[in-house]
């Protein structure tokens, strides 16, 4: 048996937004699905030679985070993002056992599309959970037809992420893109706090405003845009968004509170 390589598209070295602390980011290659507002088409590409990926090993990364350990402090550590870090679970698994060893802090920033509890994936999925201390879930769009149209799949089996990995009591850390016209909808928003209000190991939540910094990335590609006439959503606004959520997880608590 071969050794486990990655196909690592970039690493960031000082990372503040993709978790607790300074972190060290590996942006890994692939994702399925195609967010019309995606910020990182070059991250797509799963199993082209050609596609610009650095095939590292676990080992290889690790020895190149631990160089910043210092700047991590009790909070920071190592951050698995993408693409979409899940297609390359073998990789990651290995990677956070070797990290956890260390005592170095893990999470994996995901949006949870590849989850499934078919087998060979949820045997592998519950060997990553003991080496992963948060999930960063980006749950594109509450509404199942919506989230179709917005990104070409279901979100049914990312949804089911999130409720499994609540019922391990494995902290998620919960972000949403509010785009105009797409997710910044009264009901939606609603309704998604509702849904978070059911997680029980719910961290943090990050409201995003939608912005199209991206563009210039599919310009290169020879890529059309989707939402090159949606124009960028203003922080004021998606604070507005980040409150009808939070109504809605108040919503959905005190209709479980009643229950019982």
């Amino acid at each position: 048996m071969g050794e486990t390589l990655g196909r690592v598209h970039s690493v960031e070295s000082f990372g503040s937004a993709d978790g607790p602390g300074v972190r060290y980011i590996v942006f890994l290659k692939g994702c399925n699905m195609r967010c019309k507002y995606c910020h990182n088409p070059d991250t797509w590409a799963k199993c082209d030679e050609n596609d610009g990926a650095k095939l590292m090993t676990p080992q290889e990364v690790l020895k190149t985070a631990m160089r910043y350990k210092a700047y991590w402090k009790q909070t920071g550590g190592i951050t698995v993002s993408g693409g979409e870090a899940l297609l390359q679970i073998d990789f990651v698994t290995e990677l956070f056992k070797l990290a956890k060893e260390k005592g170095v802090n893990t999470c994996l920033d995901t949006s949870g599309n590849p989850f499934t509890v078919e087998e060979p994936f949820f045997g592998k999925f519950n060997e990553l959970m003991k080496y992963t201390d948060l999930f960063m879930l980006d749950i594109k769009h509450i509404d199942d037809e919506e989230h179709k149209k917005l990104t070409g799949h279901s979100n049914k089996n990312i949804l089911a992420f999130a409720e499994y990995a609540s019922s391990k009591k494995k902290q998620l850390w919960i972000r949403h893109v509010v785009v105009p016209g797409i997710t910044y909808n009264e009901k939606y928003l609603h309704e998604l706090g509702m849904f978070i209000s059911k997680l029980k190991s719910v961290k943090a939540l990050d409201v995003l405003p939608y912005h199209d910094m991206g563009k210039v990335k599919y310009q290169n590609l020879g890529i059309d845009y989707p939402l090159k006439d949606v124009e960028p959503l203003p922080k004021a606004e998606a604070a507005k968004a980040r409150d009808i959520i939070m109504q809605g997880i108040k919503d959905g608590l005190a209709a479980e509170y009643s229950k019982n």
